[in-house]
């Protein structure tokens, strides 16, 4: 199943066009899609295809085991009698010799951190064949490609020697609402867009996670069996997830993920939480989880001054990561001895408060599906990012799920899931906030309700609301 895509596929298409030939470096979260992206690339370019992988970073995994991995491949490949490789040097002149003169080419250096994690010297020698041999192709586009996006930033897209060589540094995104529906198939139309959207608030947009789904099953089932089954995919996925993205400091940035867990935090109010200094070690480390599509970071506009917030907030930003962390792992004991086998996850204490957080940080994570339903089309938004003030100068703390700032409004956007109806007291809280919220003179307030589930008549009929914005048109279905 290949769905979306259809703006890098564009960009990369538009790469042939060039007199000379493209390095690409494409990064992103584990099971994202990266390698998928680019052999559809190779696909539609109709011309030869090359994937050389690097080996995961086990114990046992030494340089000459991945030079040996590397031409076992290579020679799988083109059927070309590759020799004992003694270094990476000599491995880019065997893949060199290995593509035919004439004709498009593909080459997709996979996992590349893995490749390279043996040898110091990899990124440099990469450098050279890249200006000694695959420069004078100008038929081929070449993909360096991984996970661990720190490594990549640190060796290629950070190094001088890469300097004014790499044409496109894509980060590949999780999938948008409109894709994800498109993994129900056929069966999309006829199901309740609650079923989609807990999925999705478990799973996000990761295209790997979504080929796991049963259709013909419920949420809940669906969940149940990825998630709180000692076999199940979703369960066994984590600690592989982790292990193979941080490799340094994972002790300390699996506290920063747990406490994260529990909600948005500040650095300073997450180093109290952790008993740790607030200093550049931290601030490294954070940075790296965001790096690795952890955590995202958040410092939008003061609507009371029109200047960028002094204070980063942190917050997990992986869907899957939050959900395991503060619904799964605390159980696993339990999971591992079965006791989900027969018990349905909506029983679980709690499990509806948790699915409207999981939903909250996937609207979050879906800004740009929300922009045309609240009729921001072709207003520059200067700044959409959480709000959270102590103390207002307008009375009393307000917090909002979602402030997005344009010139001269501030649209306080709320996000609620229910399995019931939500009444007026939406409504009120809604109202409080927009009077408490501190705003500049000059700047209107505007409110927005995005919501899973039913209103009541008298939510409805509100005037403290502006927009309306039910979850299923997130979806397009």
């Amino acid at each position: 199943m290949f769905y979306g895509r259809k703006e890098q596929l564009e960009r990369f298409m538009g790469l042939w066009r060039k007199p000379v030939p493209s390095l690409v470096v494409c990064r992103g979260r584990r099971r994202i899609g990266k390698s998928t992206l680019v052999k559809e690339f190779a696909r539609q370019s109709g011309g030869i295809y090359l994937k050389l992988e690097g080996l995961a970073p086990e114990p046992h995994i030494t340089n000459a085991k991945q030079l040996a991995a590397f031409r076992e491949q290579l020679a799988a490949q083109t059927g070309r009698d590759v020799p004992r490789l003694k270094n990476w040097g000599a491995a880019f002149r065997e893949l060199d010799a290995a593509l035919a003169p004439d004709g498009r080419k593909v080459v997709l250096l996979d996992e590349v951190s893995w490749m390279g994690s043996r040898d110091r010297t990899f990124a440099a020698k990469l450098k050279v064949a890249w200006d000694n041999l695959f420069h004078e192709r100008n038929d081929l586009v070449m993909f360096v490609c991984g996970s661990v996006s720190t490594w990549i930033k640190k060796n290629i897209l950070a190094s001088k020697g890469f300097v004014g060589r790499i044409t496109l540094d894509t980060v590949v995104p999780e999938l948008p609402f409109s894709e994800c529906a498109k993994f129900w198939r056929g069966k999309a139309g006829r199901i309740d867009p609650r079923d989609m959207l807990d999925v999705l608030s478990v799973t996000g947009g990761v295209p790997r996670y979504l080929e796991e789904i049963d259709p013909s099953l419920t949420a809940d089932e669906n969940i149940r069996r990825t998630c709180f089954l000692p076999d199940g995919y979703l369960f066994r996925e984590f600690t592989e997830l982790f292990n193979d993205i941080i490799s340094r400091t994972a002790p300390l940035k699996r506290r920063i993920l747990e406490a994260l867990s529990k909600g948005h935090m500040s650095g300073c109010e997450l180093a109290e939480k952790l008993g740790i200094n607030r200093n550049g070690h931290l601030s490294n480390i954070l940075a790296e989880l965001e790096t690795a599509g952890f955590v995202a970071k958040a410092n939008g506009l003061n609507p009371e001054t029109g200047c960028r917030s002094r204070v980063d907030q942190y917050r997990i930003r992986d869907n899957y990561t939050r959900f395991f962390l503060r619904y799964v792992a605390p159980r696993i004991p339990e999971i591992e001895a079965g006791v989900f086998s027969f018990a349905g996850v909506e029983l679980l204490p709690g499990w509806d408060a948790m699915m409207g957080l999981q939903f909250e940080n996937l609207v979050l994570n879906n800004f740009a599906a929300l922009v045309p339903l609240l009729n921001l089309q072709g207003k520059l938004v200067v700044s959409a990012a959480p709000f959270r003030c102590v103390r207002s100068s307008r009375g009393g703390g307000v917090q909002v799920d979602l402030l997005v700032q344009t010139e001269g409004r501030a649209y306080i956007v709320e996000i609620k899931r229910s399995r019931g109806v939500l009444g007026v007291e939406v409504a009120d809280e809604i109202r409080r906030k927009a009077e408490r919220l501190p705003v500049r003179s000059g700047v209107s307030v505007r409110t927005a309700l995005v919501y899973d589930g039913h209103l009541t008549r008298g939510l409805e009929a509100s005037d403290a609301i502006d927009v309306f914005v039910p979850a299923r048109r997130l979806l397009g279905v």
